[in-house]
C-alpha cells in the first residue's frame, strides 16, 4: 500500500471516530434523566411546552433548554426580624417556613426565584403579624399565630404554584428590663397562690377545731381522754419526769360518786 492509500485510509477511520463522537454528544443532549423527585420544565425556542419526568426525557438539542424543579419539602429558615407589637414592647423573633412545590410550570414562569421570594415574604409577614398582637398575646397564643401566618404566606405564594404546610415562630427574645418585670410578675403570682393555699389550709384546720371542739362540749368525756393520749405520748417521747396539772373533769365521777355514797349513809 502507498503513501496515499495509508493517508486515505486514517482519514477515513478519522471521519468514523468523528462521526460517531458527535452521535454521542448528540444523544447526550437529548437524554435528560430526571429523578422521581424532580420535575423538568421544557422550553422550546423560548415557549414553554410542558412538564416531563420523571425518568427518561428526550429533548431537542440546542433548540430546547430545560429547567429541573424539585417536588421535596424545603424548610426556610426566616432569620431574626425586631418587631414592634402592638404595646410598644420590642422583641426579637424568627420563624421556619415548610413548603413544596405543586406546580412546577407556574414557579419556574411566575417568579425569578421561587425560594427568594418566599424567604422575603415570610419576612415581611412576620413582622406584620407579630406587630399587630400584644406581647402576652404572642407569649401565650403561638399556635394561632402560626395559623395566621401559614394562611397569609399561603395564599401570596398560591400563583407561584407553591404550598406552604406549616410555619412555626422558633424563637422570641425579650429586653432585659421585660424579663426582669415577667420574673417579677412570676414571684408575686407564686406568692400569692402559697399564701391562698395556707389560708385556705388555716380556714380548713379552723373548721375541723370548731367541730372538735363541739363534740367535746356535748361529750366530756372526750376531752379527757384526749388528755389521756397527750400525757401517753409525751411520757413516750421524753425520759425526764414531767408534771401535768389534773383537771378538775377527771375527778368529777369520783366527786359525783362520793356524794352518792354520803348521801346514802345519811
Amino acid at each position: 500500500m502507498g503513501t496515499e492509500g495509508i493517508i486515505e485510509s486514517l482519514f477515513s477511520a478519522g471521519g468514523y471516530l468523528g462521526a460517531i463522537l458527535i452521535i454521542v454528544i448528540i444523544l447526550t443532549a437529548a437524554l435528560k434523566i430526571v429523578p422521581e423527585y424532580q420535575r423538568a420544565v421544557v422550553f422550546r425556542l423560548g415557549r414553554a411546552i410542558g412538564v416531563k419526568g420523571p425518568g427518561l426525557v428526550i429533548v431537542i438539542p440546542v433548540i430546547d433548554r430545560v429547567v429541573r424543579v424539585d417536588l421535596r419539602v424545603v424548610t426556610l429558615d426566616v432569620p431574626v426580624q425586631e418587631v414592634i407589637t402592638r404595646d410598644n414592647v420590642p422583641i426579637k423573633v424568627n420563624a421556619v417556613v415548610y413548603f413544596r412545590v405543586m406546580e412546577p410550570m407556574r414557579s419556574v414562569i411566575e417568579v425569578e426565584s421561587y425560594i427568594m421570594a418566599t424567604s422575603l415574604l415570610a419576612q415581611t409577614t412576620l413582622r406584620s403579624v407579630v406587630g399587630r398582637a400584644e406581647l402576652d398575646e404572642v407569649l401565650s397564643a403561638r399556635d394561632k399565630i402560626n395559623m395566621e401566618l401559614q394562611q397569609i404566606i399561603d395564599e401570596r405564594t398560591d400563583p407561584w404554584g407553591i404550598k406552604v404546610s406549616a410555619v412555626e415562630v422558633k424563637e422570641l427574645e425579650l429586653p432585659e428590663g421585660m424579663k426582669r418585670a415577667m420574673a417579677r410578675q412570676a414571684e408575686a403570682e407564686r406568692e400569692r397562690r402559697a399564701k391562698i393555699i395556707n389560708a385556705e389550709g388555716e380556714l380548713q384546720a379552723a373548721e375541723r377545731l370548731s367541730q372538735a371542739a363541739q363534740i367535746m362540749e356535748t361529750s366530756p368525756v372526750t376531752l379527757q381522754l384526749r388528755y389521756l393520749q397527750t400525757l401517753r405520748e409525751v411520757a413516750s417521747e421524753r425520759n425526764s419526769t414531767t408534771i401535768f396539772p389534773l383537771p378538775i373533769d377527771l375527778l368529777k365521777p369520783f366527786l359525783s360518786r362520793k356524794e352518792r355514797e354520803v348521801i346514802d349513809k345519811d
